[in-house]
């Protein structure tokens, strides 16, 4: 085994762990039609699709200790004279052992994805609760302001945003395509980039502080049939 295809297998990793996290993405999302459909967030389906989120998040954390235990020990084989590299798959598989053992179910419910995922769910049945029980012409009132109380529009594009992503520092929403291209074109001249928001203080907005609101993504798209229908 050579430190090459050490992280060849790595960076294939990687690749596979960005499909776990649009896979939960994609399990939320089907969370919240069932939710829109059904008016309630305790139905059998939705029990079925939390299980599969949280059997996503034991993928994605084992990842995680397996990316870290390769590193630790590849680092270390590097300091070691070089039959050490005969030895690294037993000493991976023994750190790997070892992270993955002090995993617990509370672990896995704390995965920002799992977190997310309820919120979403409670915070959509809430919603087509409060829906379900106004008569029409209330339903009409209330969209209405909903909808002009809402901020669809994405401060870097200023159109319509597709696919929102929240700042977990200072709660603004973005375009996804939009503040990743902003991001990684700041950080290539070496600058921060800044929330575009008016009045916002957060000078550097990181990849790491955004998180897709799926919540958020089906309010634009109803409201977008909404419009389509007038």
């Amino acid at each position: 085994m050579s430190l090459s295809s050490v992280q060849s297998t790595l960076s294939t990793l990687k690749s596979c762990q960005a499909d776990i996290g649009a896979c939960m993405d994609m399990v939320s999302d089907v969370a919240l039609g069932i939710v829109e459909a059904q008016g309630m967030d305790n139905s059998p389906a939705l029990k079925k699709l939390e299980e599969m989120i949280l059997e996503c998040s034991r993928l994605d954390r084992e990842i995680n200790y397996f990316v870290e235990s390769v590193d630790e020990k590849t680092a270390q084989v590097r300091r070691e004279p070089p039959e050490a590299m005969f030895h690294l798959r037993n000493s991976v598989k023994e750190r790997f052992t070892e992270l993955t053992a002090g995993v617990t179910d509370a672990d896995l419910q704390r995965h920002s994805k799992v977190v997310a995922f309820r919120d979403s769910v409670r915070k959509y049945a809430m919603q087509a609760g409060q829906t379900a029980a106004e008569n029409e012409e209330e339903l009409d009132e209330d969209i209405a302001v909903t909808q002009s109380q809402t901020n669809f529009i994405c401060p870097l594009t200023q159109v319509k945003m597709v696919n929102p992503v929240k700042n977990k520092k200072c709660v603004h929403h973005y375009d996804q395509e939009a503040v990743l291209e902003m991001i990684k074109a700041k950080h290539k001249n070496k600058k921060k980039f800044r929330c575009p928001k008016v009045g916002c203080g957060n000078a550097d907005v990181q990849r790491s502080d955004l998180e897709l609101d799926l919540l958020m993504k089906r309010m634009i798209q109803n409201h977008k049939r909404q419009s389509g229908k007038t």
